[in-house]
């Protein structure tokens, strides 16, 4: 969004200085223009912000057509920062030693007390981030994907602009026979924030909640799954204007068009359960 040139510039020095073969960088300018940036970098700079999924989708074809250019697809958030100069290879031993993994997410870190928000744990036995495992969604701005998965299931659905985009694309690769791995020691730095701080949060956390199911689930599921996200937020007691503001995303889901309709296979709901998340929380 070019609020954080500063912060941009230290991802940038940090991605610079891992270790193993030059990364290549693209910055996207999401309706924002970009501040000088290092050579070799591609610049990317859009007329309007197409939102996070959208933006993201520029990127990768600024590696070629569906990212065909590369291997591997890092995502980073620009206010983010890799500590650790053994990411990059880490990544690349990791996708080598399995040609089934399709995705990794990182463990996001805050850098002043290293601490890790359980949200920020792609899984529901959240408590001790330090434990890797398998899991069924990942984290969108800490991120590595296997170009092969955008190739076969398709990038980030854009019309969500923001909220639940990883999550649709985690699916699609799911039911498409690749597994998601969520990685303790592939850290990104990232300050300890509040989704809230988006105005538009709890509406769009509604209507893309929503649309997640229409477009991913069969439909027996459907009302299950909004239905324990209805009683979840509820039971959050969220203040007046947010509870309004997720209603009305929920019937905007509910009403208006969401892309089109693959479900997954049922086989893919069973895997989803044996890895600890039926697709109905």
């Amino acid at each position: 969004m070019g609020t954080r040139p500063q912060e941009l510039q230290d991802l940038l020095d940090s991605v610079a200085k891992q270790h193993g073969p030059a990364i290549e960088i693209a910055v996207v300018g999401n309706g924002s223009p970009l501040p000088e940036l290092p050579d070799g970098v591609r610049a990317v700079e859009l007329p309007e912000n197409l939102g996070i999924p959208g933006g993201r989708n520029v990127g990768i074809e600024a590696f070629g057509p569906g990212g065909s250019d590369v291997d591997v697809l890092l995502f980073l958030d620009d206010d983010g920062l890799l500590p650790n100069a053994d990411t990059g290879e880490l990544v690349r031993e990791a996708f080598a030693a399995d040609p089934r993994l399709g995705i990794i997410s990182f463990r996001i870190a805050d850098p002043e007390t290293g601490t890790t928000q359980r949200r920020h744990v792609p899984r529901l036995r959240a408590a001790d981030p330090m434990r890797s495992s398998r899991v069924t969604t990942f984290l969108g701005g800490a991120s590595a994907v296997r170009t092969k998965v955008i190739e076969q299931v398709g990038g980030l659905p854009a019309e969500f602009f923001y909220a639940h985009e990883e999550t649709d694309l985690a699916w699609r690769a799911l039911d498409a026979g690749w597994l998601i791995d969520y990685r303790s020691d592939m850290v990104l730095y990232h300050p300890l924030t509040a989704p809230s701080r988006h105005a538009v949060y709890h509406r769009m956390v509604a209507r893309n909640r929503v649309w997640l199911a229409r477009r991913n689930l069969p439909w027996p599921l459907v009302p299950a799954y909004l239905g324990s996200w209805l009683l979840l937020t509820l039971l959050r007691r969220p203040s007046g204007p947010a509870l309004r503001a997720w209603f009305g995303g929920f019937r905007e889901g509910l009403t208006t068009e969401c892309g089109p309709r693959r479900p997954m296979k049922w086989r893919t709901v069973w895997r989803l359960t044996r890895l600890g998340r039926p697709p109905i929380i």
